[in-house]
């Protein structure tokens, strides 16, 4: 690992850890691990905060949890991941040297978010995308702009990252080990078919598998032990191992009947198995089944009732909805009553009706007298005239006869 040094003159030339740098400028090819990119940076923001010691400065004194890998990179709580980017944001502004006050949860964000900006861009970073791309709380642009602003912190209080030094290792000669106990495929298995019978029996005798482990471990350490400090001439055991060789070879020879033959075996045991754990299990369980069918039964009736009683209450609802609807006719028809009784404007308009009948009553009479008046007059006139047409026809007459 590479050793941190802290030095006045800032970040070394040439060697930057920073891997957000350029997150907020286009990017004109985009590889297929581009949508991952934020991850690398997430997880190096972390290991920069964690060199800034927020974890004591920040999260101890405004009692915060501590970001995973990967917070800002998903979407998880969105209200959450915003204020958190925002006190960081604001920490680390603070740790770069510039006085900037620590948001509140009943801020504007829109403000906040510019106000961030503006410290970004005031270090002469660049910030080419809309502030609505921080609102949601994550995703690259929040994980650039955090990376930066750590950065800038960083510079401030010195820090710089130095080359990693990989120590040198001295190879050491391996040594060929070799195990007096040599494997066998009949010994392979004799140790399966005991493995299986032990499965079979469902026992497990923790005290022996512990002494036997025990044994293999001394055995084997003792084994190391003798090898480190072997004296074997190299010339016998290069005979040994010439001798040795061919036992050494394991031949498996493929006999798919005795394989089919074997396996049909299991898979029937196996079924036998499942089978008697079925009968077991159903008979602890058979008194459960029944008390639960006589529960089911139970319920199917109380299902049958309450359908029953939730039919009258229907009906009922329907009957008091319609006594309810005569009931305001009713009264309706009572208030109209009562106000028309109590009521003087009816009485006054026939008063005003009589009044208006007796004016004209009193002008109808006006009129007939006018109109009998005329008719005497003309009677009258027509009267007069008759009796002159017949005075004059008659004088004619009498003076002819004395004529």
């Amino acid at each position: 690992m590479a050793a941190a040094v802290v030095t006045p003159s800032g970040l070394e030339d040439g060697v930057s850890r920073s891997r957000g740098e350029g997150a907020g400028e286009a990017v004109v090819e985009r590889g297929p691990g581009a949508a991952y990119h934020m991850f690398v940076v997430m997880e190096d923001l972390v290991e920069k905060l964690k060199l800034l010691r927020y974890e004591e400065d920040l999260l101890r004194k405004n009692n915060l949890k501590p970001p995973s890998r990967h917070y800002f990179a998903l979407p998880t709580n969105p209200g959450e991941q915003f204020y958190m980017f925002c006190t960081l944001a604001a920490w680390l502004i603070n740790k770069a040297g510039r006085p900037f006050e620590q948001p509140q949860e009943y801020d504007d964000p829109n403000a906040t978010i510019s106000n961030i900006l503006s410290e970004l861009r005031s270090f002469g970073r660049t910030a080419d995308f809309p502030p609505s791309k921080l609102k949601s709380g994550y995703g690259a642009h929040v994980c650039y702009v955090l990376d930066c602003l750590a950065e800038e912190a960083l510079k401030y209080i010195g820090f710089t990252w130095k080359r990693p030094t990989y120590p040198v290792e001295e190879l050491e000669e391996e040594t060929v080990a070799e195990d007096d106990a040599e494997l066998t495929l009949n010994k392979v298995d004799e140790e399966f078919v005991e493995e299986e019978t032990d499965n079979e029996e469902n026992f497990i005798d923790l005290s022996v598998l512990k002494a036997q482990t025990y044994r293999l471990d001394m055995n084997e350490s003792a084994k190391q032990e003798d090898i480190l400090e072997s004296t074997t001439d190299a010339a016998e055991w290069s005979l040994e191992v010439e001798r040795v060789l061919p036992q050494l070879k394991v031949t498996i020879r493929t006999d798919n009947k005795g394989f089919l033959d074997k396996l049909h075996n299991e898979i029937s045991r196996t079924l036998e198995k499942i089978g008697s754990r079925e009968k077991y299990i159903n008979n602890q369980l058979q008194h459960l089944i029944q008390e639960h069918r006589a529960t089911q039964a139970q319920l199917s009736e109380a299902r049958e009732r309450y359908q029953q009683g939730n039919g009258g209450v229907t009906e009922r609802t329907r009957l008091l909805s319609e006594v309810t609807e005569e009931l305001e006719k009713v009264k309706q028809e009572m208030e109209e009553k009562g106000n028309s009784m109590t009521d003087g404007a009816p009485l006054v308009k026939i008063k005003q009706s009589l009044t208006k009948l007796k004016q004209e009553t009193i002008q109808m009479d006006i009129r007939i007298g006018v109109v009998e008046h005329t008719l005497l007059q003309s009677k009258l006139k027509e009267k007069s005239n008759m009796t002159r047409d017949m005075h004059a026809t008659i004088i004619p007459e009498s003076a002819i006869g004395s004529y």
